[in-house]
C-alpha cells in the first residue's frame, strides 16, 4: 500500500510542477500588443534629457535680460560695444560660467527692483559681468 500512495504523492507534486512551469511560462510571455515595463519611462527619460537644455536657455535668457536694460544699455554704448555681439558671447560660453554669470544678473535684476542698489550701481554690476564675459571667452 505504501508504493501506491507514494506513487499517488509523485504524481501529485509532478502535476503540481507542470501547471506552476506552465503558468510562469504564460505569465512570461507577451503577446504582441504589450509593452514590457520598465523602471523609467521614456517620458521621464526625455524630460531629464532636456533639463540641460532648458537650464541653459534660462541662463541664457536671464543674462540677456540684463544686459538689455536701459542701464545696461548706456554701459555698452559707453565703452562701444554692440549688444548683439555680446549676445553671441554668451552664447559660447560653457554651461558653467553661463550659470555663474545668470545668477549674478539675477540678483542684480532683483536687488535694482527691489531698489537696493542705484543705476549706478546695476552698470558697475553690468561692467563687471562683461569683464567676467570678456575674460571666460578669452580663457578659452
Amino acid at each position: 500500500m505504501q508504493p501506491r500512495a507514494s506513487r499517488g504523492w509523485r504524481a501529485l507534486a509532478v502535476g503540481a510542477l507542470v501547471l506552476s512551469a506552465g503558468s510562469v511560462a504564460r505569465a512570461q510571455a507577451q503577446t504582441p500588443t504589450q509593452t514590457p515595463q520598465h523602471v523609467v519611462s521614456l517620458d521621464e527619460l526625455q524630460a531629464d534629457a532636456a533639463k540641460p537644455a532648458q537650464a541653459r536657455h534660462a541662463d541664457e535668457a536671464a543674462v540677456k535680460d540684463l544686459l538689455s536694460s536701459p542701464p545696461a544699455q548706456q554701459a555698452l554704448k559707453s565703452n562701444h560695444l554692440d549688444l548683439r555681439q555680446v549676445n553671441q558671447a554668451v552664447g559660447q560660453l560653457s554651461d558653467e560660467e553661463l550659470a555663474q554669470l545668470a545668477q549674478r544678473s539675477r540678483q542684480a535684476q532683483t536687488d535694482f527692483a527691489a531698489g537696493n542698489i542705484s543705476d549706478h550701481d546695476l552698470i558697475l554690476i553690468v561692467l563687471v559681468i562683461l569683464v567676467a564675459l570678456i575674460v571666460a571667452l578669452a580663457v578659452r
